[in-house]
């Protein structure tokens, strides 16, 4: 009876030491829409919802690429994006102090200079 007992805890303590939780990189990805800012300091974007700002992470490579096709004259001139994304901690050794959260950009669904009404104007 105590071996039995004991295999029992035993293969409970395997099992719980097995099982993996998903990082926060590998959380399923959201739609968020919102302003997205990009200069050689601050890469940013505020959500039209909710008003949240995060630090941007481009895993994309594509959401730099599209706002410097634009031309502007001046760096951080807001655009509105639409993009699949997860919220994760930000590095704070790699991230102004201002932004708690990084959005990581796994997809960008729409990128204009046009800014819609509402919220985000």
């Amino acid at each position: 009876m105590k071996t039995l007992l004991w295999l029992t805890v035993l293969s409970a303590f395997i099992v719980a030491c097995n099982s993996n939780p998903k990082p926060a990189e590998q959380e399923q990805g959201r739609v968020m829409k919102g302003l997205y800012s990009y200069g050689p300091e601050i890469k940013s974007f505020t959500d039209c919802e909710k008003g949240n700002e995060y630090w941007v992470a481009d895993s994309a490579k594509t959401l730099e690429l599209a706002y410097s096709n634009f031309d502007f004259e001046k760096p951080y001139e807001p655009v509105y994006i639409e993009v699949e994304c997860h919220v994760v901690k930000s590095d704070s050794l790699i991230v102004s102090a201002d932004f708690d959260s990084t959005m990581v950009v796994t997809k960008v669904l729409k990128i204009t200079k046009e800014i819609p009404d509402g919220p985000c104007n």
